[in-house]
Parts: C-alpha cells; structure tokens; sequence
C-alpha cells in the first residue's frame, strides 16, 4: 500500500512522535511505502509531497513542532465568489488520484477531523489521529499534547507563587483554551490555583474578590488566579488584563497578569504524550493494513480504539461543571467563579 501523512492546524508537542509511530510501523512492519504531504491539506493542491524512509523518521521522537510543517488550508470551505478557489476539492481529488494513494492519515485538531470527514465522504481512504493541545476533540479521553500543554502551564503558575508570596499580591495567569477549559482545570488544580475560570462555567467578579479578600483574613497574602483565555468579558477584553484590573479595583489589592501564551504549544512533548503519540500512530496504521477507513484513532480508557469521523466531525468536548476535580476542588476551597 501507498500511504500519504500530513500535519494540519496549530503545532503542538507530540505530532512528530505520531509522525514517527504511524511511519516506522507502515514501513517496517507492514511494508507499505509512505509520503509526506508537507504544510497540511495545501500539500495536496500543489502536489508538494515527498517519500519518506525510516531514515527520516530519526530523532522525531522529542522533536517539537512538525517536519511536515502544517497550514490552516481548508479545501472544503465554499466561497463566495465562482473562482478556481472552489474548485479545490476536485484539484485535491485529482492529485490523490495521480499519485495513486491508497489512504491519506490526517493528524489535527477538530477543522482537521471535519476536513477528513468530508475527504472519507468524497470516496478517499482517510484515517485521522486527533492533535490539541486544548483536549477538546470530541470521541477521545485525551489528545497528545494536552499533557504537555498543562506540565508547562503548571511549572507556570508554580513559579508565581514565589513572585506572589514575595511581594504580597494576586498574579492572574491566562493559559490557552477558548471553547474548553481543559488546560485551565488541570494547571490550576496541579499548581494550587486559588481562582479557576473556565470558558464553560459563568463568573461574578465579586465573587473572586470576596475569595481573596477571605484568603487575607485567614492570614494568605497572595493568591493565584487561572484564567482561560476564552472567559467572556465586555467588550472582548483580554482575559487576564480585564480580570486583573477588576480585581484591583474590588479588592485594592496589588495584581499583576501573565499571558502564558504559545510556550505551550512548543518544544518537547511530555514522556507520556509520546508513549500516547506512538500508540495512537501505530493504530492508525493497523486500521490501514485492516481496510478500516473513515475513523479516527481515540484514547478510550485505556484502550487505544477508533470510533467513525462522521461521528467526531462538528462536535467539542467540553469541560462539564461535574467533573470530578471541580467537585473536589469546591470541596477544598477553590473558587470556581
């Protein structure tokens, strides 16, 4: 079998390690002959494509970001206008066509597995490996990079807790996330938030400002705030910036924010997002040599498994206010919003 590969949507730790898994085992256990489709779906439209041996696959293991580089190109979206813009779900199918190739594994996020969706309903062999670091594709327990995402994030917050002891005052950290609070919930509760927000939960600011205020009668003078980014504020207000200043002015205390930003999305994943990715790229590469198309790879418990696309394609996981680390984390005193 001919396989091609490609890398669509943001980076993030992990993507070369399942690079490395679905390549080394379509190589050398099952023989088939693999190519690299570089910058994500555009790949497929200017035909910019490369085979890849086992000897390109060294060192991807700890590498961050991708070989293959990636793109947000979405060849299914309809324009407006009747310009060859539109015609680019055929280019694509033509070029797969020409280059005779029997599966194409789409490793991205959720614009990812709705374009892999649409390519299986076109009549291409897709399997796709979910990638984010905000764990919020649908049908899989977890996605690699998210625990590379909230080690950071976590080490994080745990240096502003010397800043914010030393100097007495409320350090707000904003971590990515904006549907899902996923990163938020774990950093916050591994690194001993005071104040969690999540996109998926309401907040009163009164609320934070009466949390630190009681924390200061119990004699805690700093406390640390975990934003997501995607919190609603007016006017579409920076989260970290709007919750700082609005705790200054409710609570008179000294607060200062942090935007964690793309450092998460970079460098080595963790060791268990590469078990993860190598697990997950072997698996899509069993379903290929097994003839299952149209699924994509997901975490299920632990079981590696797969579940159909039309299934994934279009739908979030989101953070529910019953997980069971919000219900332990009220019970310890943190609050929610």
């Amino acid at each position: 079998m001919r396989i091609g590969i490609l890398t669509s949507g943001g980076d993030c730790p992990g993507i070369n390690a399942t690079i490395r898994g679905v390549c080394k085992t379509a190589i050398n256990h099952y023989g088939m002959e693999v190519y690299g489709i570089h910058s994500g779906f555009r790949g497929l439209l200017d035909n910019d494509i490369v085979p890849l041996t086992d000897k390109d696959l060294t060192g991807l293991l700890n590498m961050g970001g991708t070989i293959l580089g990636t793109s947000r190109e979405k060849p299914f979206k309809k324009r407006h206008s009747a310009s060859s813009e539109n015609n680019k779900p055929a280019l694509m199918l033509k070029n797969i066509q020409d280059l005779q190739l029997d599966c194409i594994v789409c490793i991205g996020g959720n614009g990812t597995q709705k374009t892999a969706t649409k390519l299986a309903q076109a009549g291409v062999n897709v399997v796709s490996i979910p990638k984010t670091i905000d764990n919020d594709v649908w049908g899989t327990d977890s996605s690699f990079g998210f625990d590379s995402a909230v080690t950071i994030a976590t080490e994080a917050i745990d240096r502003l807790h010397s800043t914010a002891s030393s100097h007495q005052r409320v350090m707000v950290i904003e971590v990515m996330g904006h549907k899902a609070g996923w990163i938020a919930l774990y950093s916050g509760m591994a690194g001993g938030g005071d104040v969690i927000l999540l996109p998926e939960m309401p907040y009163n600011i009164r609320n934070i400002g009466n949390t630190i205020i009681e924390r200061l009668k119990k004699g805690k003078t700093y406390s640390i705030v975990v934003v997501a980014e995607g919190i609603k504020t007016p006017d579409g207000k920076k989260a970290a910036e709007y919750i700082a200043q609005e705790i200054e002015y409710e609570t008179g205390f000294e607060t200062r924010e942090t935007v964690l930003g793309y450092i998460q999305r970079g460098g080595a994943p963790t060791a268990f997002d590469r078990n993860l990715a190598t697990r997950m790229g072997g698996h899509a590469t069993e379903l290929i040599a097994n003839g299952q198309f149209g699924r994509m790879v997901a975490l299920q418990g632990s079981r590696i498994g797969s579940i159909p696309l039309e299934e994934v394609a279009g739908k979030l996981k989101t953070v529910n206010e019953n997980h069971d680390l919000i219900i332990q984390g009220k019970r310890l005193g943190i609050c929610f919003g």
